[in-house]
């Protein structure tokens, strides 16, 4: 049998045209540029087949496993991580092995074949979102396809291959712990996180995490355009993969754009911090509470600290945040102990004491094994009703009860009467110590005498101690309201005492993350340093422009305010 012979010039022919054709099914494109600076605009122009679906993944050069030790020169997996992540990679299905883009985009005409649109509740009491199935408010999401194998464009996926990828792309996109932990990227609805992007559809879907993104393909001849915004806070430096329906077609650099926080992983002028900071301490040295918790809000809602790739949000939040704890107190604690002598030693010391065993030691174990989610709205009914009794406080009845407060009150508002009409300062009492014991103590301020126990403080302290911990808070939000309703000390004591407690607190906090292998932000811890330190300044001369009961109110509403607004409804 006579063997057929194909030209060698027929066959390379044959194979140019099977290539080309393999190629159009795949695509081509142009990057409109090499470098963006973070938050710029990225265009993509090419051509695929004609009648096919476009899918392009974005995917950072760089890959995340759990296994690494160190991302963009930042020391990633603390101790706490290196516990909890084994953990939601089992739930999840993925292994520590398994690799993964922290920043990853499909821009796609057909956004079916990974996921839909679904509807989302979010906000409110752990109870309350029982009851109404799911929270107070609705809005919805991109959720992605739970199985492989219903995943429809597996090809189309760049460095994302199996199972075990999908799987922990959806733990890090649609989990609260993933998007803080590996992502560092979400979609908000207001100030709430919802999802991550990851799924992206042409703008006009009218979905909020569709906003800035543009995709315009004609089918007859394949030709396409597609546009998105890239993340604002895009790392420096951090180069991306460019694939067009599966081939790689690209390559492009997202340089800095602003002053970059290393750990805090954001970008933002530290002279915002330092502003924030001083009002934040100014307040804080006022009423001697809530420091931590505003200045954990400002991070959160405005400078929005996020850590290192690998590294949880609150573990970077956390220890920066005590820099404001630590060092406002300072800022006012000479005028209240030096120059006014109106700090009640005893008490003070062994609050301190207290809340230093609790912060660097129990509050270890609470940190690493009980849930905040899981008692934090009992926290929050606890200090709203101590709100509701600072305020009872302030009623008549409540008043003759406590007759040292309301003639020191007197005395006070006379005084404070007597320099405006003299256009004088007003001078503020000190402590004349009567008797002094561990479980008795007694003192004289402003003529009158009050009574304290010691002892009974310093057990408080460790509970204190333990949610300043927990929280990466100074706890002054327990301790001034405790000193003014279970010791029914006036404010103007009550204010220097927590500020030696949330002295000790932070200092047993910050000792805390450190020995776990957690150190703040250097740059955004300086920055509160030095707006808390004036800010302690500024609040411990403001103090006295304020009388007994409106220090009182002021101490209620940002109890009322902070739980009630931030913890619970947001």
């Amino acid at each position: 049998m006579k063997r057929m012979r194909i030209p060698v010039v027929t066959f390379i022919t044959l194979a140019g045209f099977i290539l080309a054709g393999y190629g159009l099914c795949f695509g081509e494109a142009n990057i409109s540029a090499a470098k963006y600076k973070a938050g710029d605009t990225v265009t993509i122009t090419g051509k695929i087949a004609p009648g096919q679906d476009l899918y392009i993944a974005i995917a950072q050069d760089k890959m995340f496993n759990g296994k690494v030790r160190e991302f963009n020169g930042q020391k990633s997996m603390g101790n706490f991580e290196r516990k909890k992540l084994p953990k939601k990679a089992k739930k999840f299905g993925f292994t520590m092995d398994t690799n993964l883009p922290p920043l990853f985009y499909v821009l796609t005409t057909n956004r079916a074949a990974f996921g839909k649109d679904t509807p989302k509740k979010f906000g409110g009491p752990s109870f309350m979102k029982k009851m109404l199935g799911g929270g107070l408010y609705n809005t919805s999401m991109f959720k992605l396809k739970k199985k492989w194998e219903d995943v429809g464009a597996k090809d189309m996926l760049g460095p994302i291959k199996t199972a075990e990828q999908w799987n922990m792309l959806r733990f890090a996109h649609e989990n609260k712990y993933g998007i803080n932990t590996i992502v560092k990227e979400g979609n908000k609805k207001g100030k709430v996180v919802i999802f991550a992007r990851s799924v992206l559809g042409d703008a006009s879907s009218g979905n909020y995490w569709d906003k800035g993104t543009s995709i315009k393909l004609n089918k007859e001849d394949g030709t396409f355009t597609a546009s998105f915004m890239t993340y604002r806070d895009t790392p420096p430096n951090t180069g991306f993969d460019v694939y067009v329906n599966g081939e790689k077609s690209g390559h492009y650099v997202v340089e800095k754009n602003g002053f970059w926080l290393a750990k805090g992983y954001r970008y933002m002028n530290p002279l915002w911090i330092v502003i924030g900071a001083i009002a934040v301490g100014t307040y804080f040295s006022m009423i001697g509470a809530a420091g931590g918790m505003l200045m954990g809000a400002f991070q959160a809602l405005v400078i929005q600290t996020a850590g290192p790739i690998g590294i949880n949000a609150a573990n970077v939040l956390r220890p920066s945040n005590i820099a404001l704890t630590l060092f406002s107190p300072l800022g006012s604690f000479y005028r209240f102990a030096v120059v006014e002598k109106r700090v009640a030693w005893p008490v003070g010391i062994s609050f301190g004491a207290g809340i230093f065993i609790g912060s660097i030691w129990l509050g270890t174990y609470v940190t690493q094994y009980v849930s905040m989610k899981a008692y934090k709205e009992y926290l929050g009914i606890l200090v709203v009703l101590m709100g509701i009794k600072t305020l009872m406080e302030m009623t008549p009845s409540a008043m003759n009860k406590r007759k040292n407060i309301k003639a020191m009150t007197q005395k006070f508002n006379a005084a404070v009467k007597k320099a405006k009409e003299t256009g004088g300062a007003v001078e503020m009492g000190s402590i004349e110590p009567v008797k002094t014991g561990l479980t008795d103590y007694r003192f004289k301020f402003w003529g009158e005498e009050f009574r304290i126990n010691p002892l009974l403080f310093a057990i408080l302290g460790i509970i204190v101690g333990i949610v300043s911990r927990a929280f990466g808070i100074g706890g002054g939000f327990l301790l001034v309201p405790m000193m003014t309703t279970i010791a029914a000390l006036p404010m103007y004591v009550a204010v220097p005492i927590s500020l030696i407690g949330t002295c000790f607190s932070s200092v047993g906090s910050f000792l805390g993350y450190v020995m776990n292998g957690y150190l703040p932000d250097l740059v955004l811890a300086g920055a509160i340093i030095i707006g808390g330190f004036a800010g302690g300044m500024l609040g411990s001369r403001a103090q006295k422009m304020f009388s007994e009961m409106t220090l009182k109110v002021i101490l209620a509403c940002t109890l009322f305010f902070r739980f009630m607004k931030i913890e619970y409804w947001i």
